[in-house]
């Protein structure tokens, strides 16, 4: 077999060529090794001003926050307004939910009782879950069966008003565009959910059930 014969200049020429390809990588090694170099001390220095961070917050603040349950007023200020909201603030205000319709629209919306839409605005719904909320952290810090019971009705009404698909607006649910003016804040006539770029208050009033929702399952 014959020995291949290379040219001299293409010979010199494969030997740049290899020179260079290895020069090459070498090079890019480099570069990787600086990198992950560069990485690397980047990462110590953002770990060592964590570090200092945690070290001085803790020394500045050392205040651990605790539920509120485990606060106990003794004062003859604060205490005397915690009472005050519990036992006349709550009371009166689902007093007033029931005598301007708030809660009947949840009866009426559930069949428990035939009516109309009581009210002017599609977010009187959301009076009576915020109030249902601050009832229920109110049991949170004393035990009320009459409150507790009373919460239990309403949310059988509010579980009642639901649509199937869990929708929940009453003003929807009792087609109150039919028959009632409304100052503001009704539906769309093009669907649930279609006027709350406007100002149906649908999301809104959802927002607060959630709210109170949370607060009666911690209660």
């Amino acid at each position: 077999m014959r020995p291949v014969v290379i040219p001299a200049g293409i010979h010199q020429r494969m030997i740049c060529h290899a020179t260079n390809t290895h020069m090459i990588k070498a090079y890019h090694m480099t570069r990787s090794a600086q990198f992950s170099f560069i990485a690397a001390l980047g990462i110590l220095i953002l770990l060592q001003g964590c570090n200092r961070q945690e070290a001085e917050t803790t020394h500045d603040y050392p205040v651990t926050p605790v539920d509120f349950t485990r606060v106990h007023l003794h004062d003859g200020f604060w205490k005397h307004w915690v009472a005050t909201a519990r036992h006349s603030t709550i009371p009166y205000a689902f007093q007033k939910c029931e005598e301007t319709g708030r809660i009947d629209n949840f009866i009426f919306a559930a069949g428990i009782r035939e009516g109309r839409f009581r009210g002017q605005f599609g977010f009187d719904d959301s009076d009576v879950y915020k109030i249902m909320e601050g009832a229920s952290y109110a049991l949170m810090l004393e035990e009320d069966p009459d409150l507790d019971a009373y919460l239990d009705t309403l949310i059988r009404y509010i579980s009642g008003a639901q649509e199937e698909d869990g929708y929940l607006y009453t003003a929807w649910t009792l087609k109150a565009n039919d028959y009632n003016d409304f100052a503001c804040c009704s539906y769309s006539e093009a669907g649930q959910w279609e006027g709350t770029s406007g100002a149906s208050h649908e999301f809104y009033n959802a927002g607060h059930m959630y709210e109170a929702a949370v607060a009666h399952f911690l209660a």
